[in-house]
């Protein structure tokens, strides 16, 4: 029975603060692509583009932040 015990605490995983790891919400990511699809001019076709560089970098600066 100890060694069962024993056995459960050693499969314990212990997880980094939810701050560091979270990724950007989906609100953020939408003002910061539609930002900009605005510096593109407004030119549509860049959709997923935007969206995807917006989450990156949103992404990229919540490690940076958390980081230091």
């Amino acid at each position: 029975m100890a060694a069962a015990r024993r056995k459960q605490k050693d499969n314990v995983v212990t997880m980094p603060p939810v701050t560091a790891t979270r990724p950007a919400d989906e609100a953020a990511i939408a003002i910061r692509a539609y930002e900009l699809y605005e510096q593109r001019g407004c030119e549509h076709g860049h959709d997923l583009d935007d969206w995807l560089r917006a989450e990156r970098e949103l992404n990229a600066s919540l490690t940076h932040s958390t980081a230091a």
